[in-house]
């Protein structure tokens, strides 16, 4: 499997976990509800990453286990094995141990192990109990207390056979590895570590594991997001799942909600950048210095998620370069004034792009208006993507995006560009347009009582194009 392959499962798992996390009306009725922001923040803070592991018994799931673990030593990280809930066996099946199946999912306590998954979602340490594979019995009486945290590992052979416990996981992988090099590793495991001899490993192997890998756990195959070729000695494969799992355990609580939002990594530079233009003392000059530097990281992290096709091409060496050829049917739409300010930065990414415009007009209380409106005429057949710089209540959003729609734009062609999003402006588009994209640069506290986005960074316009003053600093305008 190929790195591109590996990112490309990874967010498709991030997408099918998150989509299916839904919120009641209650807590999208409007922006003055910022009470249901915070306890949906809250609710999915607790939340831990839940990473299922399956594959054949000696196909490197617990290496791949263990090397997540190494990488995330700075995480609350935790190893939940399915082997600690099989069923403690009969005095009648311990006399037939040899005719055991432990390969079939009746060995296993699911709802045991559906119970303390269940605790630890919650925040709740469990006792998990410690299985014996030479008495095959469960030690009652030294459990494994397993706290919550933020990342858990739940390793097994059939831990995909259970809808249930699927439905626990943001993320399932799939070790597969050569049935050769099963076998060999069992032989080598079963002999050291459970003090059995090789024929009675061979009998088990031919009677149970191999039928029992055939007909309940390959099949289990379809239900994983990432599959790893060759366990634990797959590094790459390794290493992307971490940076994805860090990327996730670093995102705001409002990427954990919707996967169709996207904030740009925070770096000391990108910090600095909104520093000065949140600063009411910044003069025009330096406001739009750093404000166009900002503008330029967004567009190009939004370029980043249009679709590509493969090209290749012959290098001044003559050599040939596999790479990628750039989306073609694209637009820019600005929602003036602001998003005008937008487009220099899409001008200097896209060369030749089309830019069109979108006029909406607040009268007080009465909401927003479409007053003008000028769009490409083939923009049915674009990827748009749409300009303006401040998310806030997301009224102005709706109106922009549904004169899109209502052109023929489909909503998953849609690309919504701006520097800071409230949280309530969030809410409303991601409910209203669950399948466009949204890029921002950061993610605001919220809004006040003027429905202004606080900290925000003022009247963008004004700043940006010099309304009120072109050579002193701004005094303290209000928040947008």
């Amino acid at each position: 499997m190929d790195s591109r392959s590996v990112v490309d499962m990874i967010e498709e798992s991030s997408r099918a976990h998150f989509s299916g996390l839904h919120l009641n009306g209650s807590q999208h009725a409007g922006v003055r509800d910022r009470g249901s922001v915070v306890n949906v923040a809250e609710s999915v803070l607790k939340q831990p990453f839940v990473i299922g592991v399956a594959g054949g018994a000696a196909s490197g799931k617990t290496t791949v286990c263990d090397m997540i673990i190494q990488q995330l030593h700075d995480q609350r990280v935790v190893l939940v094995n399915q082997d600690s809930f099989y069923y403690k066996l009969s005095e009648e099946e311990l006399a037939r141990v040899n005719e055991y199946n432990f390969d079939h999912p009746d060995a296993f306590d699911t709802e045991q192990l559906l119970s303390s998954m269940y605790q630890l979602k919650r925040g709740q340490a469990v006792d998990i109990p410690l299985y014996d594979f030479k008495t095959y019995k469960n030690d009652v009486n030294l459990p494994r207390r397993v706290n919550p945290s933020d990342v858990i590992l739940l390793e097994g052979i059939l831990v995909f056979q259970d809808a249930r416990v699927r439905d626990l996981m943001n993320m399932k992988i799939f070790v597969d590895t050569d049935a050769d090099v099963r076998l060999a590793r069992r032989i080598r495991r079963d002999t050291l570590e459970k003090g059995r001899d090789i024929a009675s490993v061979l009998d088990q192997y031919s009677k149970f594991v191999k039928p029992a890998f055939d007909d309940f756990i390959l099949p289990t195959k379809k239900y994983a997001d990432i599959v790893i070729p060759r366990g634990g000695d797959n590094h790459v494969a390794v290493d992307l799942i971490v940076q994805h799992i860090r990327t996730k355990l670093g995102q705001h609580d409002l990427c954990k909600i919707y996967p169709n939002l996207h904030v740009i990594q925070s770096t000391f530079q990108i910090r600095g950048m909104h520093t000065l233009i949140r600063d009411c003392q910044t003069t025009k000059h330096d406001f739009v210095f750093y404000a166009d530097r900002l503008i330029r990281l967004v567009v190009e992290h939004g370029l980043g998620h249009l679709p590509f096709t493969e090209k290749q091409v012959i290098t001044p060496t003559d050599s040939v370069y596999i790479g990628v050829d750039f989306c073609k049917r694209l637009c820019g739409v600005s929602v003036i004034r602001s998003g005008e300010s937008m487009e220099n930065a899409l001008r200097a990414c896209c060369k030749g792009i089309k830019i069109g415009k979108i006029l909406i007009h607040r009268e007080g209380d009465n909401g927003q208006h479409l007053i003008y409106e000028k769009l490409p005429q083939d923009i049915a057949e674009r990827h748009v993507l749409l300009l303006d710089p401040i998310l806030g209540t997301g009224n102005s959003a709706v109106q922009a995006i549904s004169l899109l729609i209502r052109k023929g734009v489909p909503e998953s062609n849609i690309i919504f560009l701006n520097l800071i999003s409230a949280p309530q402006g969030v809410h409303v588009v991601c409910k209203a347009f669950p399948r466009i994209k949204i890029m921002t640069s950061e993610i605001e506290a919220g809004l006040n009582e003027d429905y202004r986005v606080v900290p925000g960074m003022g009247e963008f316009g004004d700043r940006y194009f010099g309304t009120d003053d072109d050579d002193h600093p701004v005094k303290a305008p209000s928040s947008q």
